[in-house]
């Protein structure tokens, strides 16, 4: 067997306002803007935890690939702004902490601090975009 590392280098979400992305991720969730990138009127930004330089969010236009038809593009948006087209999961050692920072910073919550019946302690909010973005704690 060969001995091989794999890890997690990027994970896309779509965002339909890239202002309102940038302040959310930036500014109330606290992760570093890696990079900014614009093309053809799409913006391209890529964040993630400060303490985790080698792990990051695409925030990416919704449907930009060429191949997808209006109907398409138009199902992607409603499911998008229903929050069930993707998802993320992140952690924290405060979920309390890191809930109460988010609510003040006026996200969406979906889901206060509960103790699943499978044994994680987790919340859930959604983006500005309507991605949800549950939170774990770190046990």
């Amino acid at each position: 067997m060969i001995d091989m590392t794999i890890t997690i280098l990027n994970a896309f979400l779509p965002q339909t306002d890239s202002e309102a992305a940038l302040a959310f991720y930036r500014d109330t969730l606290g992760f570093e803007v890696r990079n900014d990138v614009g093309y053809s009127g799409m913006r391209w930004i890529t964040v993630g935890p400060p303490n985790q330089p080698q792990t990051s969010i695409v925030l990416h236009p919704p449907a930009a690939d060429p191949g997808i038809t209006d109907d398409e593009r138009r199902t992607i948006l409603e499911l998008i702004a229903k929050g069930t087209y993707t998802s993320i999961t992140l952690a924290t050692d405060d979920l309390d902490g890191t809930f109460d920072r988010l609510q003040a910073g006026g996200a969406e919550v979906v889901q206060e601090p509960i103790d699943q019946p499978w044994g994680v302690r987790d919340c859930a909010f959604r983006d500005p975009a309507g991605n949800m973005i549950r939170i774990n704690q770190l046990a």
